[in-house]
């Protein structure tokens, strides 16, 4: 699992989530989700027993990531 530095902003909340809430977040289906972290890619994730769950701020931040700026826009 990759390590990632944890964003450090303030208006999002601070707490974990479930891959089905990391789904509606992002649009992606939850088989790929599942499959992203089985090849060992895609949202940095913690796991306990089978509960996965994911660090809000990171699934900002990999969203962030990956925009795509339009031409004019600052």
């Amino acid at each position: 699992m990759a390590t990632q530095q944890h964003a450090e902003r303030t208006d999002i909340p601070q707490v974990y989530v479930t891959e089905t809430r990391v789904a509606e977040i992002t649009g992606k289906a939850l088989s790929t989700l599942r499959n992203d972290r089985s090849q060992g890619r895609g949202i940095p994730y913690s796991k306990d027993g089978k509960s996965v769950r994911y660090y809000l701020p990171d699934v900002y931040a990999h969203m962030r990531a990956r925009r795509i700026q339009m031409a004019g826009e600052e």
